[in-house]
């Protein structure tokens, strides 16, 4: 009689203990986890990704900006849909351009000449790479272009690729092409102090594309005209011999936004406004601000149309072809100084 009641006894305790292992696994279980969708240290038990603040409508009031950018998602979609017939794996490669933020669980995908440097800026402060800098405009622009600053996506493995694109904000900023293209023909051909880019591009540039040139022209490189610079960009034989630099890369090919769905899509022409969107859906508002940009020194519309005035029909036409995609994905509408 008294056996079924100790076994009784004994089952009670195995059950016990099994029940508090359990428990002692899952709350050891939580950090890791927490730290997998990008939750950083310190933060309550109410912290929500920005993922989930963009996409949770109890989270964020529906207002202007979150219409705006659902629309820019949309017309993105359907461009992708619309333009692009075959669909491909991504690659290591592909992702050299997406910075890591793991803290906050961010995805950037920067493009030069968009307020690249700045964002770099702002990124290293969240990432504590800026060391005791808290202003991202106290960090020199030199440092914040560094290898090894700031983590790219193409450094993890593959399962870990998975999981971040799956479970982070993936951001993109885009700037209308031509006004993106004559920022960086004026950045790296008309400053004196680029003259890595004047060795490595102006000489071969005015070696092609100017008849008869000086012999000094050759050795310096450092005055190519704008005009010579979109021959070298329409002529066949450069992409043959090496892709395009960054500067002067096309959005699409540097981030992939057909293969990659990017949460918000950014835009130049409303930069202070889409930064400070980003910034509130990773709830760091309050730590960093985004810095404004110097307007004097920007590169406008009106200004482009005055570079494109000296560009045959014939080569505006061709140009366009090369950056069309970019046009169309993103929703810009064709210059109206263009003359084909």
């Amino acid at each position: 009689m008294r056996k079924p009641k100790v076994n009784r006894m004994v089952l009670a305790m195995c059950l016990g203990c099994f029940i508090m292992v359990i428990f002692y696994f899952q709350s050891n279980l939580k950090p890791a986890s927490a730290q997998g969708s990008g939750r950083s240290s310190g933060q309550g038990k109410s912290w929500r990704s920005p993922l989930q603040m963009l996409y949770d409508s109890d989270q964020l009031e529906q207002s202007t900006v979150q219409v705006t950018h659902q629309g820019r998602r949309e017309l993105l979609e359907d461009a992708c849909r619309s333009y692009t017939h075959k669909r491909r794996v991504l690659i290591p490669e592909d992702l050299k351009h997406v910075i890591v933020d793991d803290q906050h669980g961010l995805l950037y995908c920067y493009v030069p000449k968009v307020a690249c440097t700045n964002w770099k800026r702002v990124l290293m402060v969240l990432t504590g790479s800026a060391g005791p800098h808290r202003d991202p405009l106290a960090i020199p622009a030199n440092e914040a272009h560094v290898p090894g600053n700031l983590r790219t996506l193409s450094e993890y493995s593959t399962s870990q690729i998975n999981q971040r694109l799956r479970s982070y904000l993936k951001f993109v900023f885009v700037r209308e092409p031509f006004e993106r293209l004559v920022s960086a023909y004026r950045n790296k051909f008309t400053r004196s102090y680029n003259t890595a880019f004047h060795k490595r591009y102006g000489t071969k540039i005015i070696r092609r594309h100017r008849p008869n040139p000086q012999a000094e022209a050759l050795e310096r490189g450092d005055d190519v005209s704008f005009e010579e610079f979109v021959y070298y960009l329409v002529d066949p034989a450069t992409q043959r011999e090496e892709p395009f630099n960054e500067h002067w890369e096309r959005v699409h090919s540097l981030c992939h936004p057909c293969l990659i769905h990017y949460d918000v899509v950014g835009k130049y022409e409303t930069l202070e406004q889409d930064s400070r969107y980003v910034l509130q859906l990773a709830g760091v508002e309050g730590q960093v601000t985004f810095p404004a940009s110097a307007k004097n020194t920007r590169t406008t519309g009106d200004m482009a149309a005055q570079f494109f005035n000296n560009i045959r029909p014939f080569y505006q036409k061709k140009l366009y072809n090369l950056y069309h995609m970019d046009f169309l994905l993103f929703n810009y509408s064709t210059p109206e100084y263009l003359k084909f």
